[in-house]
């Protein structure tokens, strides 16, 4: 931050400078633009394409001091193709304002990623004279402009320059963009060899919610020599970092959308600096972003090659640019992030390729994968329905051991044994699906495909639905009442019952704590995307339909019985000793320990072996 602040009065000190000396040029410009009327350039000048079009009209920017108004002119160049529009000014030559033609605000509104003001992006670099040049407040000229390109150039003097280059291909979020620096190390200052790249911008609300938006918003970043991402806090009002390697992008990233700058080679790690702040009690921004790279300028001419991608954070989308920038996207970590990149996110996009509705997708999708799971719930209905069946035995042997619980426990397990049921039998296949809930849970918040599509009531699956606005805020709540939530609550209970009596193993405290975890959820999902709901209550009413299916049509409970009992006739074969085991108790009786004190059921049988001494 002291850095920082530093920059900052550098920054002020150069500005009063940089006027002052400059004064006498802008004084012969604005003896020109006087004597000149505004011109705005005829429609029929404007170069026009079906792909990618380009415009350009002529505003005046106003700079007030303390004395007089100074009128310095601004131009504006528009590219645009089916995707995005994007006007450029003149004053810094820099995006000015940048505009998403497929998405809109939450309130239907044009979605402008920033507008006048709200971005900023220029170098800064020290003159032999000991001035400090920044391009953020220079007029570039427009030396290009083409369908699909505008170029600016600045006049530094004795021959130095910079070019700006920003090229739109169709259909296309990224802007290819280069800067060209010549002639510098002739007017840098001699200990100097650098410029400093700022680029900062206050990032506007796009969502219903803003704290849920804010939740969601950081800088992302990418070494060079790493296939991983990294990124500062979500939650923190304030986090910055200063990078240790060279970086291969940056990526101001919201909940649904982001701008990223890209380096087709490398921004080096001397200098670069990421932060994100929190704005305050401004209700308008989410968050303000700013990142600082070095640009080596000790050869005559320098050349960056960069890129500009302003667009959604949708998963194909950004997997298509091929610099492992969908990895913005938080789709879990581990073997979650893995199954929703590997087996829902294909199921999701197959799926809406042929059906237009949300609601049926997350349906289809939610059969598709109960489907798939469908052989371990029958594991787990078998071994749940054996355990029922063993029930009064299970009683029996708690009633004749009393508080003995070492000697209960021994004769369930031998029951467990000779009935061939486990009583791991059910929990394993449900570890199966643990994963998928998980997954789910961080997919459907981050799909930017269920933005502000509609199903029943909830008029935004992206975001929590509300049938009811209580008008204040109940703690651990929410201040609404989303029916989807309730929905959802009420058929895990229902489930939650129902298991109970089928298992029929949970009673007293237990089986009340089993209730518990429905009614959290209640509080929990309430104020979570819809969509996440919707699945959970579709895939918990298909979870009991299959149970019902199950027992009434697919296990015989009779013949259940007779397997039981046929094995429990069986004797009970000994485990065989492994070699470890074995080589370890031979260890045990060289140093004259007893390997089997404590556990006489381990002793070998009668006739093998040495007997123990008296």
């Amino acid at each position: 931050m002291e850095r920082n602040s530093t920059i900052g009065y550098i920054l002020i000190l150069a500005l009063f400078a940089g006027f002052w000396y400059f004064n006498k040029d802008n004084q012969q410009l604005l003896e020109e633009t006087n004597s000149n009327t505004t011109e705005v350039m005829d429609s029929s000048s404007a170069v026009s394409n079906a792909e990618t079009t380009t415009s350009v009209e002529e505003t005046t920017l106003s700079v007030t001091d303390s004395s007089n108004t100074i009128v310095l002119p601004e131009s504006i160049t528009s590219l645009q193709n089916e995707l995005i529009s994007i006007d450029f000014t003149s004053r810094g030559g820099i995006p000015k304002q940048v505009r998403l033609k497929e998405y809109q605000r939450y309130d239907s509104s044009e979605l402008v990623l920033f507008q006048d003001g709200q971005m900023e992006l220029g170098y800064t670099f020290p003159l032999a004279s000991g001035l400090v040049v920044n391009t953020f407040n220079k007029e570039f000229t427009v030396e290009t402009n083409e369908q699909d390109e505008v170029v600016y150039t600045l006049a530094l003097g004795n021959g130095a320059f910079i070019k700006q280059t920003y090229t739109l291909a169709p259909n296309s979020y990224k802007v290819d963009y280069t800067v060209q620096f010549d002639g510098m190390p002739s007017i840098l200052a001699p200990n100097n060899r650098f410029a400093t790249l700022d680029w900062n911008t206050k990032l506007q609300g796009q969502e219903k919610t803003l704290e849920d938006e804010k939740a969601a918003t950081t800088v992302y970043f990418k070494y060079t020599n790493d296939d991983d991402v990294d990124y500062l806090s979500e939650t923190s009002d304030e986090d910055e970092e200063k990078l240790t390697a060279n970086v291969k992008w940056v990526s101001f990233k919201q909940k649904f959308f982001n701008q990223t700058l890209i380096h087709n080679a490398q921004f080096t790690e001397d200098g670069t600096l990421i932060e994100i702040k929190n704005p305050g009690e401004n209700g308008t921004y989410v968050k303000e972003a700013k990142a600082q790279f070095y640009i080596p300028l000790e050869q005559k001419s320098v050349l960056e090659d960069m890129d500009l991608y302003y667009g959604p954070n949708h998963y194909p989308t950004l997997k298509k640019q091929g610099i492992e920038l969908q990895k913005i996207i938080p789709l879990g970590w581990g073997i979650f992030g893995w199954v929703n990149k590997g087996v829902v996110i294909p199921i999701f996009n197959w799926l809406s390729n042929f059906f237009s509705n949300y609601g049926l997708i997350i349906l289809l999708l939610t059969l598709i994968i109960k489907m798939a799971l469908f052989p371990f719930m029958y594991k787990v209905y078998k071994s749940t329905a054996k355990m029922r069946m063993l029930k009064p035995e299970l009683d029996e042997i708690k009633e004749r051991t009393g508080d003995d619980m070492q000697k209960a426990q021994q004769e369930q397990m031998k029951l467990y044994k000779q009935a061939g049921v486990s009583p791991l039998g059910g929990c394993l296949p449900q570890l199966v699906q643990m994963p998928i809930l998980f997954a789910m849970f961080r997919f459907f918040p981050a799909s930017i495909e269920l933005r502000q599509e509609s199903l029943w009531w909830a008029d935004d699956l992206s975001t929590y639905d509300s049938i009811y606005d209580l008008g204040f805020n109940i703690p651990f709540y929410g201040d609404h009442i989303s029916l989807f939530t309730l929905m959802m609550t009420a058929v895990t209970i229902l489930y939650t019952y129902m298991n109970s009596q089928n298992s029929g193993q949970m009673v007293g405290p237990m089986k009340s704590i089993m209730y518990i975890m429905p009614i959290m959820f209640l509080g929990f999902f309430n104020n979570y995307a819809a969509a996440l709901s919707f699945y959970y209550f579709l895939s918990t009413c298909i979870t009991v339909i299959q149970n019902f299916v199950i027992r009434k049509f697919v296990i015989d409970e009779d013949k259940l019985r007779k397997q039981i009992d046929e094995s429990k006739k069986k004797k009970v074969k000994v485990a065989k000793k492994s070699g470890l085991q074995k080589r370890l108790e031979d260890m045990a009786k060289k140093r004259g320990i007893d390997p089997y004190k404590g556990n006489p059921k381990a002793k070998p049988s009668a006739g093998k072996g040495k007997k123990p001494k008296k």
